[in-house]
Parts: C-alpha cells; sequence; structure tokens
C-alpha cells in the first residue's frame, strides 16, 4: 500500500527552544534507529512518507500536537541527527525550509558525488516534486519548505509544505519513491485536504488532454483512488479534546503504564533506573510511532500524551520524563547494537501488550479532562514542566519559518 498524501495543519508561527530542539533530535535519532533496525530503511521512509504517522511522529517529541510547526521542526531534528551518521543508518536528509529548500539540489549533487549515486537525477527529482506541487498542482498553498530523504540504496521521499495566508491553513505533501511512476500524471495516492474551491491539476488522468492545452480545472475533492489515499486534516483549536483522540486507545496506555506492564514479563527492563509509571506511559506510544501498523495513527494528538506540547497542550513538556525516555532509548539501542535484543524486544512487547489491554478496556470519557489537569499540574511540580512561554525573552529559538 503506497503511503503518499496529504496533511492540512493550522499555519502556526512562532519558534522551537533549543531546549527541545535537542531532544527532538536525540529522541527522533533513536527512534529512527530502532525503525531501521527492525524494519530496514525501506520501512523508515514508508513510515515517513505516512502524514498521520509523521503527525504522531512529531507529537510523540513534543511538538503542538496540530500545528504546521511539526514539519519544520521534524525534519530539522532529523536532519541533525541522521545526516552525520549516514555511515551507520544509510539515510540522508537534504533542504530545509525557506533558503534551505534552494540549496536541495546542491546538497543532491555534492551526495551523489561522495555515494556515487546520480546526483544529477536526484536533483532532477527534487525539483519536479516542488514543481509538481507548487505549479502542476495550484490548490492556494505556496511551498516554503522542501526535504528530500535519500537511502543508501537509492530510495526516496520528500515533505514538503506550503501555506495559504488567506485560509490560515498550511498543506504537508509527502511523496515516496516506491509509489511514484510518472511524476506528471498522478505521483501521489491522493489529492485530499479541506476543500478550498476550484484548482488546477495538470497531474491528473483527466487532465491527459488539457496538457496539451496546458490548462484545466479539476475539484478539490476528486475521488482518485480512494482505498489508498492518506489524508489528515487537523482542527485548529489548540487544546486537546475527547474528540480528538481514541479514547479507548489512550485508557489502554496509560492503564499499562500504571500497572507497569506486568513485572514478571519486564523484570530487566523495569528495573532500568529511573523507569517508573510516567516515563513507562511515554515509552508505551514511543513503541508504537517504532512498531504499531498504518491503522494505530489515525489520532496523532493521542501521541501528545508521551511528552505534552511546547504551547503547554495538552500539558508543558515533561522535561525529567523526556530526559528519562531518551536515557531508556539510549539504552536499548546500545545493546541492540552489541548483539542483545532483550530489551528490543521487551519494547516491542510493550506495544503489543498495549494492543490486548485495549481489547477489553472499556474507556469513560467523563475522566478525560481530569487526567489532563492531573498531567499539567505533575508536569510542573514533578517533571520540569516546560513551554514556550516561559522563556519568550530568550534568543535561543529557532524559527519555523
Amino acid at each position: 500500500m503506497k503511503r503518499s498524501g496529504y496533511a492540512d495543519i493550522p499555519l502556526h508561527g512562532g519558534k522551537v527552544p533549543y531546549w527541545l530542539a535537542k531532544r527532538m533530535k536525540e529522541l527522533g535519532g533513536l527512534i529512527t534507529e530502532s525503525i531501521v533496525a527492525e524494519y530496514g530503511m525501506h520501512g523508515f521512509l514508508t513510515r515517513l512518507s505516512d502524514p498521520m504517522w509523521f503527525q504522531s511522529f512529531g507529537c510523540v517529541l513534543g511538538m503542538d500536537w496540530h500545528s504546521s510547526g511539526i514539519t519544520t521542526s521534524v525534519m530539522g531534528a532529523l536532519k541533525g541527527a541522521l545526516n552525520d551518521r549516514y555511515s551507520d543508518l544509510g539515510i540522508q536528509v537534504c533542504g530545509g525550509r525557506g533558503k534551505h529548500s534552494l540549496r536541495t539540489p546542491d546538497e543532491l549533487m555534492a551526495f551523489g558525488e561522495r555515494t556515487g549515486q546520480d546526483g544529477l537525477e536526484l536533483a532532477r527529482k527534487s525539483r519536479l516534486s516542488a514543481k509538481v506541487d507548487n505549479t502542476a498542482i495550484q490548490d492556494g498553498f505556496q511551498l516554503y519548505l522542501h526535504n528530500f530523504i535519500i537511502t543508501r540504496d537509492g530510495e526516496w521521499a520528500v515533505i514538503q509544505q506550503g501555506m495559504n495566508d488567506k485560509s490560515g491553513y498550511a498543506r504537508r505533501y509527502h511523496w515516496h519513491s516506491s509509489g511514484v511512476k510518472d511524476f506528471t500524471e498522478t505521483p501521489h495516492t491522493a489529492v485530499c485536504g479541506r476543500n478550498q474551491g476550484k484548482l488546477l491539476n495538470l497531474t491528473a488522468h483527466e487532465a491527459r488532454t488539457t496538457k496539451a492545452a496546458v490548462m484545466s480545472l479539476v475539484r478539490d475533492d476528486h475521488p482518485a483512488l480512494p482505498g489508498e489515499m492518506r489524508k489528515i486534516l487537523m482542527p485548529a483549536h489548540h487544546d486537546v479534546r475527547a474528540g480528538d483522540v481514541n479514547l479507548k486507545r489512550l485508557g489502554a496506555v496509560l492503564a499499562l503504564s500504571r500497572e507497569e506492564a506486568g513485572q514478571e514479563t519486564f523484570d530487566d527492563f523495569l528495573l532500568t533506573k529511573g523507569l517508573g509509571p510516567r516515563t513507562l506511559q511515554s515509552l508505551v506510544l514511543v513503541s508504537e510511532v517504532i512498531h504499531g501498523t498504518p491503522s494505530r495513527f489515525e489520532d496523532p494528538a493521542r501521541f501528545s500524551f508521551a511528552h505534552g506540547g511546547k504551547d503547554g497542550h495538552p500539558f508543558p513538556v515533561p522535561l525529567k520524563v523526556y530526559d528519562q525516555t531518551i536515557r531508556s532509548m539510549k539504552h536499548i539501542v546500545d545493546r541492540s547494537r552489541i548483539g542483545y535484543s532483550d530489551k528490543t524486544r521487551a519494547l516491542k512487547r510493550l506495544q503489543q501488550l498495549s494492543g490486548e489491554m485495549e481489547k477489553k478496556f472499556l474507556p469513560d470519557a467523563g475522566k478525560f479532562d481530569q487526567v489532563i489537569r492531573e498531567e499539567r499540574m505533575r508536569s510542573r511540580s514533578e517533571y520540569g514542566g516546560r513551554t514556550v512561554m516561559d522563556d519568550r525573552a530568550s534568543r535561543g529559538q529557532l524559527r519555523l519559518f
């Protein structure tokens, strides 16, 4: 099943504080290494090109659960985490936002010279993917971010984002080389998102004759390949509400963390220094990002219950929990590097246990707001909770646009 698709998300400005950016880079790199070790480079690019997985990944890393800033911050974190480790992981991230996006072809040419791949052809694909989403499909969104992700095997993905000032939304476009047979004819799985009225789509099947004449108008709700599309439309409200998450799945995660996952199964894992119920809650959600199937990412807001969000929704980023999650993931990854698979199996089993508990869990929607209140209180009082508002006067922040 092809993963390419679109995501429509509220357009948020602002900045990412360095205290969050460095943690996103570290945890993002560890999660990526775990995925590559278990599922290969193809498995990682398959996930990256899924708009729902990508949003869930950004939520686990502590960005705003629904905002356009997830794209900039996540891709910046991955570029910093993966490029220096290309020899180990075999994945290179090129491009970025603004002027950095314009450098993508040069970065790909340099990549080709180092690796022996055809940098000229990679640069051509980068330009074509941008031209398609910015020119061949004129849907009201002007591109300002373009990332081209390439593996040592030559497989690639593109993550790019455009903005529409009038609607107040951004649109993120996902490409995956395994699903692209023709750049100028239906390269995406579908064109999905909030209906903006009429748009110009010169990549549609129906535009074959029109391309010869240069112009054709196609509806934004065009039903191409409905059985395979991956779409996501995030709400404009800032707070996380019960309707934004699958309460059965979230409730199973919270219950599992409080039962400490069954000590008879995880003796060694649970004895990891500093691993308490709250860190276990985060690790359950991290394990799902690594091992979960596509259907598990239909409610990305649920993953914000791992490390909150920089704007304080659903709660401030609990730095002590975040750091312990990173330490636990480092321990797991380090053990797997030297041939010990017990910790890796434990993390995978954690995801399986969550699914098993979910089958018998009966959610109580009335407790949702209470859970958020408790998380907010404990984040501040016990876990060093922090938001971007705490250091607005600081210049130590990374711009999102």
